[in-house]
């Protein structure tokens, strides 16, 4: 398999405050973790700077979230959109090239120039809805990749399966309504944001399944096997799209669900074979949560050695 890698140094530059768990370091753990000789083979490839950026965020969110967004990020100093999210004008090219490596990643994988493709990005964005910031997320990267793939590629059936631990509410609340995107997600709850409660289900197109906390690694196999994957197979996807949190391992610091490395290979493992039956293999990831370093670079490595070798 052909596997496109993207990062850059503007990742590091967007600056989240003292103390945050959702910080520079991450992604440099991820580096070097990728930087082993077994990642030669990886498609290191540069998120682009857009022309056209704003009307790609314009697929998901509303004119007035990217107003206010882009405006903070002309301020000097660093600006909260909620007390959990800040931007500042080191932000600025953070924030585009994720976009962008989500959209670069879509022409790519859909024109059959890379089979899948792993997005090292930050801020993250599957908390971030329509029309507002929060969770450390601005814009909702995987969503836009979506809507950006179903538009211009028109593609009928794409999926997007979320593992982080916390529930992409940003990403339900975009296609709620929208039967072409079948939206999975398995989170802890209760917990961070309240929302993916089983009944809430869109148009038949959301399927959540909550984790109580302390789930083990066979418990969320179970659930997959039970729930997430018959899902999938039933709506046959041309393309899967992946919010790769890596924060439900057990020394995550956020939460209180007990998956290790393996599990995050086994679940990679089971989602490019439905990719392979269904979508050619296409599959695009994109990083979400993981604040624990040492899990977090462990666990990405085996996520992307999986695609790597599928």
């Amino acid at each position: 398999m052909t596997t496109l890698y993207y990062s850059h140094p503007d990742f590091l530059a967007h600056d989240s405050g003292p103390g945050h768990p959702e910080c520079a370091d991450r992604i440099r753990s991820i580096e070097k973790a990728l930087a082993a000789p077994s990642f030669d083979a990886l498609i290191r490839t540069e998120p682009p700077l857009l022309d056209d950026i704003k009307d790609k965020i314009a697929l998901i969110h509303s004119r007035k979230l990217i107003a206010s967004v882009f405006d903070a990020l002309s301020q000097p100093g660093r600006n909260y959109l909620d007390p959990d999210t800040a931007v500042s004008p080191s932000s600025a090219n953070a924030i585009l090239r994720a976009v962008g490596a989500v959209c670069d990643a879509i022409d790519k994988v859909c024109t059959d120039k890379a089979d899948n493709a792993f997005c090292a990005t930050r801020p993250p964005g599957h908390h971030a809805e329509p029309d507002q910031a929060m969770g450390f997320c601005l814009f909702n990267n995987i969503a836009i990749a979506a809507e950006y793939a179903r538009t211009f590629y028109q593609l009928e059936r794409i999926a997007i399966v979320d593992f982080d631990v916390h529930h992409g509410n940003g990403t339900q609340a975009a296609f709620l309504k929208q039967p072409a995107v079948l939206y999975a997600s398995s989170h802890q709850m209760p917990h961070y944001p309240g929302t993916g409660h089983p009944s809430e289900t869109g148009v038949g197109n959301i399927v959540n399944v909550p984790l109580d906390s302390g789930t083990t690694g066979a418990v969320f196999r179970e659930k997959y096997q039970r729930i997430i994957f018959p899902a999938l197979h039933h709506f046959k996807p041309q393309l899967l799209l992946l919010s790769a949190g890596f924060d439900a391992h057990k020394d995550d610091p956020l939460a209180s669900i007990e998956l290790v490395e393996d599990d995050y290979r086994w679940v990679t493992q089971e989602l490019i074979d439905i990719a392979k039956h269904y979508a050619g293999g296409k599959i695009v990831s994109a990083l979400e949560g993981g604040y624990n370093l040492n899990a977090l670079a462990a666990s990405v490595a085996i996520h992307v050695k999986t695609l790597l070798e599928a």
